[in-house]
């Protein structure tokens, strides 16, 4: 029996749950209704559905919410983050099921309000942290788990985004707090999240410093830097076409599709100069981290390297355990006007374990296919066919959701504050 799906917020992350229930999925669920505030968002993914000999969706305003809550048994939401917890809770209330991308919302008043109506609702709340179904990362796990290093007693851990991936965030929605959060909260969720998930454990404290150090007007390429003014965003600019930090979306069928030709609905300029004014996230943070059995991590991210990946060591009486993935080995000139030029970056991922008295062994990392190395996959069967009997316990639900979310409101806090943050304060 298929089940019925709501897709909510049709930017480009809804293409992976579309093409998931239209394809390998459609067996076991169906889309019977999208819903967003902009009509010609809904009308691209429609025209991908009748273009591959499908019947086209039913389309709702949020306005109109309470209608598709009516009509479906699960809903799938991938808006703006700051929109999560309303159409999260009214779910839940209306006892259906939901999906939701990560973050699970953005600020201490949202992870209340989700585990309040959690609690009370006998429908099921499932967060996709693909990056746990990842096969390096699952790989770590199953170290963990199997004793290779004994008790953790810390964790170093290092993110990189690049010039293309890095300042993506800086021209859209995400560059407003009120919006994401800002990347402790948006992006860092996923990478606490993993930390929470291999100790087995939860943070209980967190100290962090963050800044705006390169992107914004007072960058090296800002306003301040130069005696020309910069645009306020690509399309039209001057620069088009040679400057790296002016993204072309008409180079990329879909962007245009999704955001150039939809603006005139609502506004939404989806090509800002990542060194115009408006910027209140920062880009370079470093957080240390004590958790409930008493492990440390240190924890930084940039957004602005030259290449994109990350390191993670983790130290325990009896060994360590080391992984190193370079998604892209270097980002070209023009990546963000020319999609094709990225497809020949390199990149790498190596995965070491060294107990003490030995050499280290390098562990075999076995990927499948599609996005994060075949975890993609795994995690659509995960939601649309129900966790299997995974040793991993790779689903995640709810409190882990407010667990990662509440660690980065508390590093945001701990650096506007220069103290020290219990997430026992938060919530």
């Amino acid at each position: 029996m298929t089940r019925r799906y709501a897709i909510v917020g049709l930017g480009h992350r809804a293409q992976l749950y579309i093409d998931a229930l239209s394809g390998e999925w459609a067996d076991v669920g169906e889309i019977v209704a999208f819903c967003d505030t902009n009509r010609t968002r809904m009308g691209y993914h429609n025209d991908r559905l009748t273009a591959a000999g499908r019947e086209p969706v039913p389309v709702f305003h949020p306005d109109r919410y309470a209608e598709v809550l009516a009509a479906v048994d699960a809903v799938v939401i991938t808006t703006v983050d700051a929109r999560h917890a309303d159409y999260v809770c009214a779910a839940l209330d209306a006892g259906i099921d939901v999906i939701v991308e990560k973050p699970l919302t953005v600020d201490a008043e949202g992870c209340r309000r989700i585990a309040a109506a959690a609690e009370r609702s006998p429908a099921r709340l499932i967060v996709t942290f693909n990056y746990r179904y990842s096969p390096r990362n699952s790989a770590v796990r199953r170290l963990l788990a199997d004793g290779r290093i004994g008790e953790v007693t810390s964790v170093h851990f290092e993110w990189l985004l690049d010039t293309i991936h890095g300042a993506d965030y800086f021209r859209r929605w995400h560059r407003e707090k009120a919006n994401s959060g800002g990347l402790l909260v948006h992006k860092s969720t996923h990478h606490f999240d993993l930390v929470n998930w291999w100790l087995g454990s939860h943070p209980v404290s967190v100290f962090a410093q963050a800044g705006l150090r390169f992107y914004g007007p007072a960058g090296p390429a800002g306003a301040s830097a130069h005696d020309s003014p910069r645009p306020e965003r690509a399309h039209g600019a001057p620069g088009l076409g040679t400057d790296p930090f002016l993204l072309d979306m008409t180079a990329d069928p879909r962007l245009k599709a999704l955001y150039l030709d939809a603006e005139h609905e609502d506004g939404y300029i989806r090509d800002r100069d990542v060194f115009s004014a408006g910027i209140d996230i920062d880009d370079t943070m470093s957080v240390l981290v004590t958790y409930a059995d008493r492990t440390a991590m240190t924890y930084s991210l940039t957004a602005y390297s030259p290449w994109e990946g990350y390191r993670v060591a983790l130290n325990g009486t009896r060994g360590r355990i080391e992984l190193e993935v370079c998604e892209r080995a270097w980002t070209p000139a023009h990546g963000a006007i020319d999609p094709s030029a990225l497809e020949q970056t390199g990149g790498f991922e190596r995965l070491t374990v060294q107990e003490h008295w030995q050499k280290a062994e390098e562990v075999p990392i076995v990927n499948g296919a599609g996005g994060h190395g075949g975890g993609d996959r795994l995690l659509l069967d995960d939601v649309f066919r129900g966790p299997a009997d995974d040793p991993l316990a790779r689903q995640a639900g709810y409190r882990d959701g407010i667990r990662s979310v509440l660690t980065g409101v508390a590093a945001d806090r701990s650096a506007r504050t220069g103290l020290p943050v219990k997430l026992s304060d938060l919530i």
